[in-house]
This record gives C-alpha cells, structure tokens and sequence, in this order.
C-alpha cells in the first residue's frame, strides 16, 4: 500500500513539472510574440515619421527656393510669401485691375512676365510633389452700398472667378510649349470672392489686402498619406 502511495505522488509530481514546463513554455512563446510586435510597431513608427518628416523637408525646401528667387522682387510687387500655405499673394488687386474689373493692366502684365516663367522654372523640381498650383482670385467683403450682403458676394465670387482666369490666361502665353503643358497640367484657376479675407490685428477686414491674386502651391497630401497608410499595413 505504501509503495502505491509513492508510486501515486511521482506520478503526480511527474505530472506537476510537465505543467509547470508546459507554462513555462507558453510564456516565453507570448513573450516572443510580444517582443516582435513591439519591435514591428516601432519599425512602422519609425517608416511614418520618416515619410512625414520628408513632408516637411520638401515643404521647407519649396519655400526656401520661392523665398530665394523672389526676395528681392516681392516688397516692389507689393507682394507677400506665406510659408505655411506656399501662397505667393499679390497684395490689393486693384494695382493689377481697374476697379471691378478683370482685364490686366499694363502694371499687372510687366509684373507677370517677370514672375510666372521663374515661378514655374522654381517649382519644377518639386512637382512630383505638387498636386496642383492654384492661381486665386480674391476680393474683399465690399460692393456698392446698394446691394445686399448675398447678392455682393456672389457679384465678387464672379468678378474673382474672372480676374483668375484672365491672370492664368496671361500667364499660359508666357511660358515656352514644355512649360505650357506643365501648366494645363498642374494650374487652376480659382475665385473664392471674399470667403478668404484678409484680417488686421483688431480682427477686423482689411479691405485693401484682402483684394489680391494669389498663386498658392498646394501638396500632394493625400498620396502621401496613403503611402504612410500602405508602409503601415
């Protein structure tokens, strides 16, 4: 009987270490598996970061060119270089059209030869990058003391929508035949009336800033999101 009760409690210790082995076992297996999923998600981490830090040097790297090119022109353009938006703004578009009109006037059109086949030479590096170049027209929140608030801003959105176009029309004859398709390509032209004023310090319109043409390089975010999305799958 003693020799059964013996033979019972190696039996069961047998069978205590196999379990304890069998624990043992799962747990460096999870901890493995863990070890590699952290280890994946700091790889991805690391990938993202990259493709948004290559963002931000290209956006950098825009501005700087367009900032080098145009430093010296801007202030007698009466012209701005925003490095958020990489929107070059002709400031107080009334210098550039006769007042509720859109056909360019003699200043307007010496200032864009000047400027839009260097605009195109400069960004031409960079337009696998670019999804399109916006040339905008704005106006301010102003138009005759007898129209309601509505009816203005749909006269101005007209009037925008005109003085952009007749600027990227001026501007698509300026440009050598490779640059022309680059252009029909990559331009738009766009009036966005007085949606997008211009405000002081007071947070009040400034009329005369929020008048103006602006050519405004818009990023191709979205295929670099996408990429960020398919590097992290």
């Amino acid at each position: 009987m003693f020799e059964s009760a013996h033979s019972n409690s190696e039996s069961s210790e047998s069978q205590w270490i196999s379990l304890s082995d069998m624990m043992a076992g799962l747990m460096m297996v999870f901890l493995c598996i863990t070890v590699f999923v952290m280890r994946s998600l700091i790889d991805e981490r690391a990938k993202i970061r990259e493709l948004a830090e290559s963002y931000r040097d290209t956006q950098l790297a825009i501005y700087q060119t367009l900032q080098q090119e145009f430093s010296r022109d801007l202030t007698r353009w009466g012209a701005s270089l925003d490095k958020q938006t990489l929107a070059i703004s002709f400031n107080n578009s009334d210098a550039l059209f006769k007042t509720g009109d859109f056909t360019l006037s003699d200043n307007a059109r010496e200032i864009m030869s000047s400027f839009v086949p260097r605009y195109i030479a400069a960004l031409t590096p960079y337009m696998d990058s670019i999804a399109a170049i916006q040339i905008e027209g704005h106006t301010s929140s102003e138009w005759g003391e007898q129209s309601a608030p509505e009816e203005g801003y749909f006269h101005n959105l007209r009037l925008s929508q005109q003085r952009s176009r007749a600027v990227m029309q001026y501007a698509h004859s300026l440009l050598s035949p490779n640059q022309a398709v680059l252009v029909r390509a990559k331009v738009a032209a766009v009036g966005y009336s007085s949606a997008r004023p211009v405000l002081n310090n007071n947070g009040i319109e400034d009329p005369d800033r929020s008048r103006r043409v602006a050519f405004r390089v818009v990023r191709d975010s979205e295929s670099h999101i996408l990429q960020i999305l398919e590097e992290a799958l």
